[in-house]
C-alpha cells in the first residue's frame, strides 16, 4: 500500500493495519498531497460538526492497541509512527544523543531539561498534572506547550493515550487530555535495544527510501523538507 492508492479509512482496525503496513500517519493535511488519516477517511468518521468524531476518539485506543507513538512529530503536527520504525525516527530526530548528552551539549535548554525530566519522573503522566507538577499556569510558569512540542519532535516525548474528564454522575466530556510518557518506557527494549543501533545518517536514509515507496509521487526535496 502507498499514499497514491485511493482507499479510505473507515474504522479503528483499518487505521491500525495502515499504520502497521505504512508505517507513519499523520492526522491533518500536510505539505505532500495524500500524505495524511485527514485525506483518507470516510467523511463519516471525520469532524463535520456532530458526534461522535470517530478519528478524534480512536486516538487513545488505536495507540494501545496498534502499540505505537503518537505526538507532535511531523511540522509541529500529530502523526503515529509505528513501533517498527519509531526508533530509527528517534534515532535519527535526536541526533543519536540521549537526552543528557544533549543538555550536557549545550543542545537543550535548561526548561526542556526540567520538563524532561519532570516527565520521566512522573511517566506515564496526564499533561494536566504535569502542568500542576511542574508549576506551569495563568499565574506560574509560562512555555509548557511549546517545551513538550519541542520534546515531542525530537523524539524523547511520545503520547501514550488520552482522557476525559468526567462529570459528577460518571459522564466523559471535552477533549482528550493527553498523556505523556517517554519512548524508553513506552516501548521498552524493543525501543532501547534499537535506537542507537544505527548512525543517525543510516536511520535517516533509511526512512528517505522508506518515504520515496510510501509516497511514489513526492520528490526527494518534498520528503527531505517535511522531515525537517
Amino acid at each position: 500500500m502507498t499514499y497514491s492508492d485511493n482507499f479510505k479509512i473507515g474504522s479503528m482496525d483499518e487505521l491500525i493495519k495502515l499504520i502497521d503496513t505504512v508505517g507513519f500517519v499523520p492526522f491533518f493535511t500536510n505539505e505532500i498531497d495524500g500524505f495524511s488519516l485527514e485525506e483518507h477517511i470516510e467523511h463519516r468518521c471525520w469532524y463535520d460538526g456532530s458526534d461522535p468524531w470517530e478519528a478524534w476518539e480512536w486516538k487513545g485506543p488505536v495507540i494501545r492497541k496498534a502499540k505505537c507513538a503518537y505526538g507532535k512529530f511531523l511540522r509541529n503536527k500529530a502523526m503515529y509512527i509505528s513501533a517498527k520504525w519509531f526508533p530509527d525516527f528517534a534515532n535519527f530526530r535526536r541526533d543519536g544523543y540521549d537526552f543528557d548528552a544533549r543538555y550536557d551539549d549545550g543542545l537543550a535548554s535548561q526548561n526542556e531539561k526540567e520538563l524532561y525530566e519532570l516527565l520521566d519522573e512522573n511517566a506515564p503522566v496526564f499533561s494536566k498534572t504535569l502542568k500542576r507538577l511542574g508549576s506551569y499556569g495563568k499565574n506560574g510558569r509560562k512555555g509548557f506547550d511549546g517545551t513538550i512540542t519541542r520534546l515531542q519532535k525530537l523524539g524523547y516525548v511520545v503520547i501514550s493515550d488520552f482522557k476525559h474528564e468526567t462529570d459528577r454522575f460518571g459522564n466523559e466530556y471535552g477533549w482528550g487530555i493527553a498523556e505523556y510518557t517517554t519512548p524508553e518506557k513506552l516501548f521498552g527494549t524493543k525501543f532501547t535495544d534499537k535506537v542507537y543501533k544505527s548512525t543517525p545518517e543510516e536511520s535517516y536514509e533509511k526512512i528517505i527510501k522508506h518515504f520515496k515507496k510510501i509516497l511514489p509521487k513526492a520528490s526527494e526535496e518534498e520528503i527531505k523538507k517535511i522531515l525537517k
